[in-house]
């Protein structure tokens, strides 16, 4: 018995010791490669910067960044709005409200608990071209990625279309103007949109002065036969939410989708127009990013389009694309819903409380809001626009935006929009301490008409 148990020992020994002779000598295939590449070497650095600056809570009331500014070796806090101090601990008495601008960081708590999948590390060396392999400009992968969101959320028709990125919608809207507008500098194209309208359309055209087109105000007061009309199509509308099916004019059009994602409105179908304009901001948050894509039919206005960006910047930015790509892949884990639920969560949540302070009021209400039947969520759900469009109701109140400041309250005026100033909008996509501040002086101020001060 013991020459049996010794003779299995050896052969086991035996065997053992091959077995870590081909592992030393030969390596273990794609396992082996596996290992090097979990050894990390030049990147470790970037690494732990990255992990140090964002481990710096500044209180929870603002962010500090790598390319922020240094004090005493040390990155220093950027507070949100009534906030100051080098952690941003100290809370300005009396601070006024600000709901003027459409920043999206109501989604940065989303980012933050997808830190790990959304961080981005890249070389030194990283995409130094101006073009990529397989096109000059803009990314294969992340043109597949955004055909796969659309898929995914259901708001836009892609097959069979053409895709080109931007900086932001914003610069994407001029490219439109200019690839849609008469090349007949004698009788230029009409450029329209309903009020109120992002007054961006405006300004940028009347900007760029062209010769080809030309800035004619709101499509309810065009009355000339004159069918060389572009006409910009907000669905859903900003600042009201409202969703636009067709045009007014029937002439071309540019469908500005930038809100046109379910945590804001309800997704009846998939969008199925010659021209459309979307923005990673008011998807994702990341203004900061600079991104948009347009989604065109016609080959010749998408090659007009390209020429734009290409000769107004030689393309977008290869880190941009990289981060974006990255972004829209958490975006889109387990088919957008945990994106999604969470967007339209926060936004349902803040429309509710929104919605309670008004209803206690006479002198100020805001626009009304119909359920519609999602086809992303598969049930029937209320808008939840990016902005509140306030109505002042008393009939002195004739600068309601001035009114609301007075309460300490900063929104932007109806004119802003070319709209009566008896409107006012206000922002709800701010960071959540924006948006805390923004519902105490909203309940103050319904509050006074009822001498009952309440914080809802």
């Amino acid at each position: 018995m013991k020459k049996y148990c010794y003779g299995i020992c050896f052969l086991i020994s035996v065997a053992i010791n091959i077995l870590f002779s081909i592992h030393l000598y030969v390596g273990d295939g794609p396992n082996q490669e596996i290992s090097c590449r979990s050894s990390l070497t030049w990147s470790e650095k970037a690494a732990a910067e990255a992990e140090a600056v964002a481990a710096i809570s500044c209180s929870g009331h603002g962010r500090a960044f790598l390319d922020g500014s240094i004090s005493d070796g040390q990155p220093v806090c950027e507070c949100y709005g009534c906030y100051s101090g080098t952690d941003c601990s100290e809370l300005s008495p009396g601070c006024a409200a600000d709901a003027n601008s459409g920043d999206p960081i109501y989604l940065e708590p989303f980012w933050m608990q997808n830190a790990a999948d959304t961080a981005v590390v890249i070389s030194g060396w990283h995409r130094m071209s101006y073009e990529y392999a397989d096109d000059p400009m803009m990314s294969p992968e992340l043109d597949k990625y955004i055909r796969k969101l659309h898929s995914v959320a259901g708001n836009a028709i892609t097959q069979d279309r053409y895709i080109v990125f931007g900086v932001g919608s914003s610069q994407l809207l001029s490219a439109a103007v200019y690839a849609l507008s008469s090349q007949n500098s004698s009788s230029p194209s009409n450029v329209l949109a309903s009020t109120p309208f992002y007054h961006l359309y405006k300004d940028q055209t009347r900007l760029f002065n062209s010769k080809n087109f030309v800035y004619r105000g709101d499509t309810n007061s065009w009355q000339t036969n004159n069918t060389d009309v572009i006409e910009f199509v907000t669905s859903p509308t900003n600042p009201g939410g409202e969703l636009k099916k067709k045009s007014v004019t029937g002439g071309k059009t540019i469908h500005d989708h930038a809100y046109f994602w379910p945590q804001f409105t309800p997704i009846p179908g998939p969008s199925d127009h010659d021209l459309m304009i979307f923005s990673l901001s008011k998807l994702t948050g990341h203004a900061g990013t600079r991104f948009g894509w347009a989604i065109i039919k016609d080959k010749d206005v998408y090659d007009k389009v390209l020429n734009y960006i290409y000769l107004a910047n030689a393309g977008i930015s290869k880190d941009t694309q990289l981060r974006v790509l990255k972004v829209l892949k958490v975006a889109m884990k387990a088919d957008g819903k945990p994106f999604f639920e969470f967007a339209y969560n926060q936004m349902s949540d803040r429309w509710n409380r929104l919605t309670s302070v008004f209803s206690k009021s006479t002198r100020f209400s805001i626009q009304p809001r119909h359920p519609l039947h999602c086809n992303f969520f598969h049930q029937t759900r209320q808008p939840s626009p990016a902005y509140a469009w306030v109505r002042c109701e008393r009939q002195e109140d004739n600068d309601c935006a001035a009114v609301l400041k007075a309460g300490k309250i900063i929104g932007q005026s109806g004119s802003t929009f070319s709209a009566k100033d008896r409107y006012a909008r206000l922002s709800l996509i701010k960071s959540q301490d924006d948006f805390e501040l923004l519902m105490q002086r909203l309940t103050e101020l319904v509050s006074l008409e009822n001498h009952n001060i309440e914080i809802m």
